[in-house]
């Protein structure tokens, strides 16, 4: 199937490693021009001369998402560089763990105001697109319990909820937003990695709650994302697409 999304400009936020990192890769494989930031320069750079050695335009800097003034000036400045932002995705997340203050605010200011701030600042640029598209990230932990209270279950929920009705406020100007919302990913070096090390009773336990016996990993979430964002899925807006190999026993209807 070509996805159409030769040509087409992505901004991605928070995408030097991970399932942002992967999106980008597919992105790029596609033909899709793509902007990245993420706090590493390093990490950035790298990323970038991936990208580019598949022949498209890549674009990168080292931002701090938490940053609301700098991160929404990057925004801007990667959607002019490439020439306009078809595909906006902000993937930076503080992540999960015990319920503290300060967790809270990191999980609002990174999972929260940044998938705010950046839509806010990519909306001009998605409203000249023929095939605007956000995709919010979501998680399966907003969805069911996991692993007791925690401010990333709670905020991911309210991520969800936003997109919505953010697909709901601009349909009509033909932007398409979703949400992708993956279950436990292996990533080298992520969460799940320092869990299967240090809390192995955890790890082996959600792996035993997962049908499919096995946890995901970035590029099969990549995969979903970039069709969700893709002209190939014109008419889907307001969805949350779980991938998580079964990990959730909800009746989706």
């Amino acid at each position: 199937m070509d996805l159409g999304l030769k040509g087409l400009k992505a901004v991605l936020a928070g995408a030097s490693k991970g399932i942002g990192r992967a999106t980008a890769e597919v992105l790029a494989a596609e033909g899709c021009d793509v902007a990245i930031c993420a706090r590493g320069q390093e990490a950035v750079d790298a990323a970038v001369a991936s990208l580019k050695a598949k022949g498209v335009n890549a674009i990168g800097a080292a931002v701090d998402m938490a940053d609301g003034e700098a991160y929404r000036a990057w925004v801007g400045r990667a959607a002019e560089a490439l020439g306009g932002c078809d595909i906006f995705i902000p993937f930076g997340s503080a992540g999960g763990g015990p319920a503290t203050e300060a967790s809270w605010k990191a999980v609002f200011d990174l999972d929260v105001l940044a998938t705010f701030r950046g839509v806010e600042a990519a909306l001009p640029y998605l409203e000249k697109s023929r095939s605007g598209a956000i995709v919010a990230l979501g998680t399966t932990s907003a969805l069911e319990e996991f692993y007791g209270p925690q401010a990333y279950n709670a905020l991911k929920a309210a991520v969800i909820n936003y997109a919505s009705g953010l697909s709901q406020a601009l349909a009509g100007k033909g932007i398409k937003v979703n949400t992708v919302s993956p279950g436990p990913t292996f990533v080298d070096g992520g969460s799940w990695d320092l869990i299967k090390t240090h809390m192995p009773a955890i790890y082996e336990r959600t792996l035993g709650s997962i049908p499919m016996g096995r946890l995901g990993n970035p590029e099969e979430v990549a995969r979903a994302i970039a069709f969700v964002a893709s002209p190939a899925c014109p008419y889907m807006t307001g969805t949350n697409v779980v991938i998580d190999g079964g990990l959730t026993k909800r009746v989706q209807y």
